[in-house]
């Protein structure tokens, strides 16, 4: 087990490494001058080069990737042109509050989602199945900013029950966590019945059924049980999907949060900022791919069993040339 996890983390480098690589390109290509846009239009050509030369602009291309590498990867992120504090602490200041949406959102998608998606499976064919399909797609037609501002003229502007915008008290937290879950659920009810319905059809459900044994205990123990392991696949998807992703719903709400940080960083080309927060979601969603592929060694006994004997087979090999 330790070999396995200990190949996951080395894998997880030239990932990181990617990331970082596609990001300098990006900014590589991308129009405008930081040292201009710190400045502004009033500055000379002078003072434009001497920023440059501060910020070490004029560096090849790759000078400035390897640099920002090593400089990343011991913690340092650079310091944020807009605000002159280093852009990891910033960064840790917001992450918190993207995280609770994050979590937040992705529980109660899993909480209503996977129900509702058993219950889909189960009335197969039936006008509850065709309601909550359509229900489900249409969430997933609908884009996020459209629900947020549906969400903000019903609540905020018609009823005034809940804030526009900020999150100065915990009702701040409902309409932006509301409009995210609703994208976790309509994942979570499809992924639930494709995945329900391919158990149902199993010899083993048969079996059971014809044991006698209750239809409770066969959708609980034999059904539900054996969907874990795509659904544990769908939440790591989701939570870093949601955490990254939830840049427009956090601009739409004021939130301030790892999205709207990195949007606002990229509007006034603030690059050691938008690099900084690009970095960070991506090593967190790289360490939710290594948490699922330790749950999936528990979770799945075929991985568990693979695992075992690739370890006996070795060791035979190791007998057989002592």
């Amino acid at each position: 087990m330790l070999k396995y996890l200990a190949k996951r983390i080395i894998y997880l480098i030239p990932i990181l490494f990617g990331v970082i690589f596609i990001l300098f390109v990006l900014n590589e290509i991308s129009p405008g001058d930081p040292a201009q846009m710190i400045l502004g239009v009033e500055a000379t050509e002078e003072q434009i080069m001497e920023l440059r030369e501060e910020l070490q602009l004029d560096d090849p291309f790759l000078t400035r990737f390897f640099r920002y590498v090593f400089h990343s990867f011991t913690g340092d992120l650079g310091t944020s042109y807009r605000s002159g504090q280093p852009v990891l602490k910033e960064l840790m200041v917001r992450f918190p509050v993207s995280l609770i949406f994050a979590v937040g959102a992705v529980l109660l998608g899993v909480l209503f989602g996977v129900p509702l998606g058993i219950i889909s499976a189960i009335k197969q064919y039936t006008w509850i199945d065709s309601a909550l399909i359509v229900f489900s797609m249409a969430l997933l037609a609908i884009p996020g900013f459209c629900l947020a501002l549906f969400g903000i003229l019903l609540f905020s502007v018609k009823w005034g029950v809940l804030p526009t915008s900020g999150i100065a008290d915990w009702k701040g937290y409902i309409l932006p966590m509301a409009v995210i879950m609703l994208s976790c659920m309509s994942t979570n009810i499809r992924m639930t019945r494709t995945t329900m319905l391919d158990v149902m059809r199993q010899e083993y459900v048969k079996t059971a059924r014809a044991k006698g044994q209750k239809e409770r205990i066969v959708i609980f123990r034999h059904m539900v049980r054996n969907t874990l392991i795509p659904m544990v696949s769908q939440i790591g998807f989701d939570f870093g999907n949601q955490l990254g992703g939830a840049l427009i719903i956090e601009t739409v709400f004021g939130v301030p949060g790892v999205g709207k940080y990195i949007a606002d960083a990229i509007t006034s080309r603030n690059y050691p900022s938008a690099l900084g927060g690009v970095f960070v979601l991506a090593c967190v969603c790289t360490a939710i791919n290594l948490i699922l592929d330790i749950i999936y060694a528990y979770v799945d006994p075929r991985l568990k069993t693979s695992l075992i004997l690739d370890n006996v087979k070795k060791r035979r090999k190791k007998v057989r040339g002592a």
